[in-house]
């Protein structure tokens, strides 16, 4: 679970007018609920490279429409079937898939002859009146063109019954392609058993947003999930427990099984990658098999959710050579069932391992994969250690290495990726906290943990991968651009059960694994596929919360529980400023700090975490004017004195002081300007600890707030 380190636009002139100005009664109503948002123009995610608007008509679809696929590969074949199933529930069209050998209009044309210059997964897509074109390189192309085809229907398409439509694709000119070529989520399936049709289920959300590797975590200290024959035991006693679950019969996936997942997502054009964790994470393996114990006695199944409590023994030459035979034998097994070129070999929390120790397995492992020319893939933790030139790592750091990097005090983590990047290995960039998919979103979040940190949507998006090894500031990154091959969230699922900030009891409620993974899952995973597809320069916050919110309806009607954050403006909902609210800017959320219950005490602006100490109750006012109070102290939100003066809390007498003006902007943000002085709130950086003041208006981006 990678937690054995805990870490506990611009103001219009009409607004600055409307400061110094009471509310009318007609103002006072419109501050009281943010304006309806308007749907963003394709709402696309992740948003293409380029994609221009078609004056005119769409297309719409009828039950004669076709499919034109024009050629007879039979993967281009495939994306037409695949379309046409994808259709069918909720138009109740059986779309007839045809060969073709030229463009026809009135069809949904699919084309895998473009240029070579789009690479394997770019595309262009135009829609008018007459048709749809998607054309690609391939089909793999074909099938991310056709994701975005989907979203240029009425979010109604996703449901599985008919319903009513009409089925009008939205007229557009694009050309895209990915930022990264690796693109992929990890689902923790060792901890919490999921059936074969629920990865099935995730394969196909993922591969909606272009995600095109599925990780499968299979073994832990919880579990060995996939058969392998030559050695029985795994399944039949390493299967036998989950975290918090024991006396499982049928916890694992046969080779069948596996086949299935493989098949599965090789038709949606994923990667599968299988992960046998070691040489930590292996307490499935020593209750399996006596001998890679050092008194060759079997560990007990283990059900529990610590980390950092086994290891393979490989304190002299007799247990090394049962290790290394082991691994010779499931790697060989694992690698015969996956077409994919990755074997994931784990490698993190092995606080007790020698380097000679780890350095034995790390050889065992990498030879036995090598040997089945597969390319090595794991964690950075692998970078301590030898490892082919061309491995892939995974990084899984936070900012305590980010701001480690360039001081004496450079932490273990930043060591082993300097060692990586030294022997030529390229990183998969995931880290905690702003890739992992179970920390909790705010102090509210009934599953998961918050060893790195809540992260909100905002914090999931607002990372850039060329970074995510450099120091704070941006400079420095450690992994050249070269060796970055990508992206990947991570689905950990040890605590995935209702109050996961204390151990389960009898009474605890488990979520089944898919409305576990689709609440932990959406919003985020589609802000973090967008990191991995649209180009950094193309990428904003605001212009994506307004994309995104027009994809909740497409859940709703697919059958996703997703989780509907707040600082998105979903449609439908009527933000209203009366009552209990975060209030937040740059990703920040105003604080006070420590919970303080004391008079005077300055607010500053912290990372998100939706706690007493970050809400604040809006009371309105005679004059239209709102009280702020927070949950914590009782006391109120207070500017006194000029221009540049810290805004404070003190105990609540409703003077001109307390008093603040909620102006709507676009976007659905506001202005908070006091009552007394018509001074606007302002963050001095968006920053933890950063000071909260009183300034005049000067279209800074730290003077607009979320009300959520």
């Amino acid at each position: 679970m990678r937690w054995l380190r805990r870490r506990g636009r611009h103001l219009a002139v009409l607004a600055t007018a409307l400061l110094a100005l009471p509310l009318p009664a007609a103002a006072s109503q419109a501050a009281a609920a943010s304006p309806s948002p308007h749907p963003a123009p394709y709402a696309l995610v992740p948003q293409p490279v380029s994609q221009q608007a078609v004056q005119g008509q769409g297309f719409t679809l009828t039950p004669r429409t076709p499919i034109a696929v024009l050629s007879k590969n039979a993967a281009a074949w495939g994306v037409g079937t695949y379309v046409s199933k994808m259709l069918a529930p909720a138009t109740g069209y059986s779309l007839p898939v045809v060969r073709d050998t030229r463009t026809r209009k009135n069809a949904v044309v699919l084309d895998p002859n473009g240029p070579k210059s789009l690479g394997a997964e770019g595309y262009t897509l135009s829609s008018g009146k007459h048709g749809v074109v998607v054309r690609a390189h391939g089909a793999e192309g074909l099938f991310r063109g056709v994701q975005t085809l989907r979203q240029l229907l009425p979010a109604e398409v996703e449901s599985h019954s008919r319903q009513p439509g009409p089925w009008t694709v939205s007229p557009v000119r694009i050309t895209d392609s990915p930022r990264y070529g690796y693109r992929g989520v990890m689902l923790d399936v060792a901890r919490r058993f999921y059936p074969v049709e629920q990865v099935k289920r995730y394969i196909d959300q993922a591969a909606a947003y272009k995600i095109n590797t599925l990780h499968l975590h299979l073994t832990d200290d919880q579990g060995w999930r996939i058969a392998i024959d030559a050695v029985p035991n795994l399944t039949k006693v390493g299967a036998s427990t989950q975290s918090g679950f024991t006396g499982g019969t049928n916890w694992y996936y046969s080779a069948e099984d596996y086949k299935e997942i493989v098949a599965h997502a090789t038709s949606r054009f994923m990667t599968v990658v299988p992960e046998i964790d070691g040489p930590g994470h292996t307490q499935a393996a020593l209750a399996s098999v006596p001998e890679l114990n050092c008194d060759d006695k079997a560990k007990p199944p283990y059900s529990g959710f610590d980390v950092g409590i086994s290891l393979y023994c490989l304190q002299d030459k007799e247990h090394t050579a049962n290790t290394s035979r082991f691994l010779r034998t499931v790697i060989k097994a694992v690698a015969r069932l996956t077409p994919g070129p990755y074997i994931h070999l784990g490698g993190d929390e092995t606080p007790q391992a020698t380097p000679e120790q780890y350095g034995a397995y790390v050889k065992a492992a990498t030879e036995a994969t090598t040997a089945r020319n597969k390319t090595v893939m794991g964690w950075h933790q692998l970078g301590q250690a030898a490892v082919p030139s061309g491995s892939i790592m995974q990084f899984w750091g936070e900012a305590d290495d980010r701001e480690s990097i360039g001081t004496p005090q450079e932490t273990e983590s930043i060591r082993f990726v300097r060692n990586g990047v030294a022997q030529g290995a390229k990183f998969v960039m995931s880290p905690s906290d702003h890739a992992y998919l179970d920390m909790k979103y705010d102090v509210s979040t009934p599953y998961g943990l918050s060893w790195s940190g809540y992260v909100p949507v905002q914090k999931s998006y607002e990372w850039d991968p060329a970074t995510s090894t450099a120091k704070l500031d941006g400079t420095g990154s450690i992994v050249p651009a070269q060796q970055i091959a990508g992206v990947e969230a991570a689905l950990w699922a040890d605590r995935a059960y209702e109050g996961s900030n204390a151990l389960p009891t009898p009474s605890t409620r488990w979520p089944e694994p898919h409305a576990y993974a689709d609440y932990m899952s959406y919003p985020r995973l589609p802000a973090l596929a967008e990191v991995g597809w649209t180009p950094q320069s193309a990428r904003d916050w605001k212009d994506f919360r307004q994309r995104l919110a027009q994809h909740g309806p497409r859940w709703a009607a697919a059958g996703i529980g997703y989780h509907a954050a707040p600082g998105i403006p979903w449609p439908g909902t009527v933000k209203v400023v009366e009552g209990a609210h975060s209030v937040e800017t740059g990703g920040k959320a105003l604080d006070n700090p420590g919970g303080s219950t004391s008079d005077g005490t300055g607010l500053v602006l912290w990372a998100p975490n939706r706690g007493g100490n970050q809400t604040w109750t809006f009371t309105r006012q005679s004059d239209g004017s709102y009280t702020m109070t927070n949950k914590t102290s009782g006391k109120c939100a207070e500017a006194t004195g000029g221009s540049g003066a810290a805004v404070v809390q003190r105990t609540c007498d409703n003077q001109a002081g307390q008093r603040w003006k909620v102006i709507p902007l676009d976007d659905g943000e506001h202005a908070i300007a006091s009552a007394g002085s018509g001074l606007l709130l302002t963050a001095a950086a968006a920053s933890d600890g950063a000071t909260v003041t009183q300034q005049k208006s000067s279209g800074s981006a730290l003077q607009r707030w979320t009300i959520d």
